[in-house]
């Protein structure tokens, strides 16, 4: 397979970088210019196009390269990707699901933690040592807090399952009332389901459909004693109506490892104690890391092997 051109549009895995050297012929588009001084010269080379959430492959990337025939992206959502032109020319797509399920789900709890105990906050309290001549104020318990998940895919289900461990009553919104949710909750509208919830968690995939599903009306439901976490994407939140309640004390939290316009960030959310922010490092261990490149690499392998891919999405 080193004949087989692959391109890969941004600094990701080293592991993934290494695993696709070794195997293909790789190519990064981060050395070149632009990608139409790289596609003038390499376009008819590449077969395989690797991506993730930051660069993906829109219409105009896919059609600059005549012989591209998968795309494979470095994370379970697929946002980044236009599958409608990948459907049209009859490209495979592929993700890495399940394998970063925990590691999101784990970081969805932390946030949590983080924002009802104010640990940030604490930690510069014991370092700047206020410690020696003041009391820290009390904070907010996590555990038995009503949670709301919006989607309970692989991720969402994991993320219930924590927060039972808590103790917290757990209840969910998805396109349909799912029969495995066993003993949670399921409310038809999310404004509802914020309405019935201390913390929001948002674990589903952005689509059309959810872009901005969370605004004013979810937000003031859960009012200024709820919490947003958001580990899914950015966009789902309208972000302007999320800063604004939140500066207005609408709304009693927030825990984001996403936002609308990463990486630039709001300085009024900068400024906000009530407020934890995370670079968009869900699945970023070196555990899930390199499960990811492995799937990736297993995904490309199978394609030009001609077997069946093992986490397809077209």
């Amino acid at each position: 397979m080193e004949s087989i051109g692959v391109l890969m549009t941004y600094p990701m895995n080293t592991n993934l970088e290494e695993q696709l050297s070794n195997r293909f012929n790789l190519f990064k588009l981060w050395n070149y210019p632009s990608f139409q001084s790289f596609s003038e010269t390499h376009a008819n080379s590449i077969r395989a196009l690797v991506c993730n959430t930051k660069i993906g492959a829109d219409a105009n990337t896919i059609d600059s390269l005549p012989n591209l025939e998968i795309v494979s992206t470095y994370s379970v959502g697929f946002d980044k990707i236009d599958l409608k032109k990948c459907r049209e020319k009859g490209i495979c797509v592929t993700n890495t699901p399940d394998v970063l399920t925990d590691d999101v789900a784990d970081l969805a709890i932390a946030l949590a933690l983080a924002v009802f105990r104010k640990i940030p906050m604490s930690d510069g309290y014991v370092k700047s040592e206020l410690w020696k001549c003041s009391d820290y104020p009390l904070t907010s318990k996590f555990s038995g807090k009503a949670v709301g998940i919006v989607g309970l895919g692989r991720i969402g289900s994991a993320i219930a399952k924590r927060a039972a461990a808590f103790g917290c009553p757990v209840s969910y919104h998805s396109r349909s009332e799912k029969p495995e949710a066993g003993s949670y909750k399921y409310y038809p509208n999310i404004p509802d389901l914020a309405a019935n919830s201390q913390i929001l968690v948002v674990a589903c995939a952005l689509t059309d459909e959810t872009r901005h599903i969370v605004n004013r009306e979810v937000i003031d439901a859960l009012g200024p004693k709820g919490v947003i976490i958001n580990i899914g994407r950015g966009p789902i939140i309208d972000q302007p109506e999320l800063v604004a309640a939140l500066v207005e004390r609408r709304l009693g939290g927030a825990g984001l490892d996403v936002l609308e316009n990463e990486p630039d960030v709001s300085e009024e959310l900068i400024g906000l104690e009530n407020v934890v922010l995370t670079p968009h490092i869900g699945s970023d261990t070196v555990e899930t890391c390199n499960d990811m490149s492995d799937l990736l690499i297993a995904n490309l392998e199978a394609h030009f092997n001609g077997k069946p891919l093992l986490a397809p999405v077209l």
